[in-house]
């Protein structure tokens, strides 16, 4: 497969990387062989991986830098600092520890006299990591794409880890803008993370939409998703499933609130399947509820078994948090063939995506989500329908070959 790339040499600094199963690092990854497949030549700087347990890997947490060919690109992974508890000045420190680990790296890839990069992809977060991409891509003339995740300032000032009215506030916002101007391309996952790369002062004539997209590694697995209802005891159950990150912007614990609601009910089973620095407190929270069952995130060869097996997808979210992120977990809800219940408002992205495949209730309101479960529980008909409506939308609107492909045209033609 040819394109825009083909024969380019392009270096990736981002924090996260295969084999982490969730959040950032499988689409740093897609991307990355991706561009492989169009015949580019590329390298990942990366960190050791420890997403979403923030505990290092048991095999890469020797000490110095690794350098390994997977898949046929080139990838240096770089020690770095991850704090258990990722509170907000243990975050900084641990993604500043990651910029500066991944400069060596990043450097010696634009000296390279025999494949110097003429594209440099910077993945924020961590947007320090931006300042590494950036002189990489100054020192090797190379030009630098930004393609932004996650809002990270705006998401520690909705979950509360850097306080609104503090200097340091006013400060982290005007380096963020700062560094989102320094991009050639600056592309992010939904359209209004795209208007706010706008208000954030990067010309809209350098953005471009780049959604995450649907895992096609998942396909449906009938077999084994009755495999998994028969370990956990689920037969007869309506499984409501959560599978992912548990941290402070998911705002889980409105889907214990709601089982505790339903714990009435003996056919609806809530299954949260995850890692975070917030597990421990959502076990507490859960403890003595026979419709919930906490278990560890299942490996990716598992997934497919795992959305095949639920009934409906949960997925919460803080008020504060509707447009800095599109939790990347929905592109393989909606692949499912399951209807998603989310917690969002009207005019966010998310409600966007969610509506006419799922139902959306407040964000925080465990009475308004718990009678939305209900009454999807126990409406079989229209489960089958929203469904539908949510696999059509999948293949419509997240197709990783059409994402990727109108992005590296936006990129070579900007």
């Amino acid at each position: 497969m040819a394109g825009p790339v083909k024969d380019r040499s392009v270096l990736i600094v981002g924090l996260n990387y295969a084999p982490e199963p969730v959040g950032i690092g499988p689409y740093t990854q897609g991307l990355a062989e991706a561009l492989v497949a169009r015949g580019a030549r590329v390298r990942v700087v990366c960190g050791k991986p420890y997403y979403p347990q923030w505990r290092i890997y048991p095999g890469h947490a020797q000490g110095g830098w690794s350098h390994d060919a997977e898949n046929g690109v080139q990838v240096t992974r770089c020690p770095h600092y991850v704090p258990a508890n990722p509170t907000g000045l243990k975050r900084i420190l641990h993604l500043a520890s990651f910029a500066l680990s991944a400069l060596g790296p990043a450097i010696r890839a634009a000296f390279d006299k025999r494949d110097k990069p003429d594209l440099v992809i910077a993945i924020a977060p961590a947007l320090l990591g931006t300042v590494t991409a950036g002189i990489a891509a100054r020192l090797a003339g190379a030009r630098l794409w930004i393609h932004v995740q996650d809002f990270e300032v705006e998401a520690a000032l909705a979950t509360g880890l850097m306080d609104q009215g503090r200097w340091s506030a006013r400060l982290a916002r005007w380096i963020e803008a700062r560094l989102l101007q320094l991009g050639d391309v600056v592309s992010t996952i939904s359209p209004q993370m795209c208007a706010k790369l706008a208000a954030k002062g990067v010309a809209e004539a350098r953005i471009i939409e780049m959604r995450n997209w649907s895992d096609d590694r998942f396909t449906p697995d009938p077999a084994g998703a009755e495999a998994i209802r028969a370990a956990w005891n689920l037969h007869g159950k309506i499984v409501a499933l959560y599978s992912g990150n548990i941290a402070r912007k998911q705002g889980i614990e409105v889907l214990v609130e709601a089982a505790r609601l339903l714990r009435h009910r003996g056919d609806i089973a809530f299954v949260i399947c995850g890692e975070g620095p917030n597990r421990a407190e959502l076990e507490r929270l859960a403890s003595g509820l026979a419709n919930v069952q906490l278990h560890d995130l299942q490996p990716a060869e598992q997934m497919g078994a795992m959305l095949t097996m639920a009934d409906l997808h949960l997925l919460p979210q803080i008020a504060g948090a509707a447009d800095l992120v599109l939790p990347s977990k929905l592109t393989n809800m909606l692949a499912s063939g399951r209807p998603v219940a989310a917690t969002t408002v009207p005019g966010t992205g998310l409600h966007a995506e969610v509506e006419g495949c799922g139902v959306v209730t407040p964000p925080g309101d465990a009475q308004a989500l718990a009678e939305a479960i209900a009454a999807l529980a126990g409406d079989p008909e229209r489960r089958a329908v929203l469904g539908q409506a949510a696999r059509q939308r999948a293949a419509e609107r997240w197709r990783k070959d059409a994402i990727i492909d109108r992005a590296l045209t936006f990129v070579a033609g900007g």
